[in-house]
């Protein structure tokens, strides 16, 4: 497992993103589906940068984890911010147009429907959310 401790911002994301990637490259992860997770883990992370620690500096521990079977990727983004259950904003309608949709939620909703498993909890003052997707069927090819 790798674990990254920074400063929750814009300029942080790319290390999170490289080494999403790298793990995901190292393991031969299918370029669609590597595609999926680092837009889901962008989705999250930049959430917490702008929204955790209403506007001030705040840190973000992101796990990645690469489990072998099955070979499932489960990234975890913690974070001492506002406490905030993303999971429970209702999902976007999506038959709306963009004009007739409320803001936000399209995000998280992106992120539920091309990961396999999100989990969030609160523990130990701690926002914690967890994706999961299970590379190990994209990457067997038959």
């Amino acid at each position: 497992m790798k674990e990254l401790v920074l400063k929750a911002s814009d300029e942080t994301l790319y290390t999170v993103l490289d080494e999403i990637r790298n793990t995901l490259s190292e393991n031969g992860c299918d370029e669609d589906a590597a595609t999926q997770i680092a837009i889901s883990a962008e989705e999250v992370f930049v959430n917490i940068a702008h929204y955790a620690y209403g506007g001030e500096a705040g840190e973000a521990i992101v796990d990645i984890e690469l489990t072998t079977d099955p070979k499932i990727i489960r990234i975890t983004f913690k974070d001492r911010g506002i406490p905030y259950n993303p999971l429970e904003k209702e999902d976007p309608d999506t038959d709306l147009s963009a004009d007739e949709r409320a803001v936000g939620g399209l995000g998280i909703f992106m992120v539920k429907t091309m990961m396999d498993n999100v989990e969030y909890r609160y523990e130990d003052g701690q926002n914690i959310l967890t994706i999961e997707k299970n590379i190990e069927k994209i990457t067997e090819k038959p």
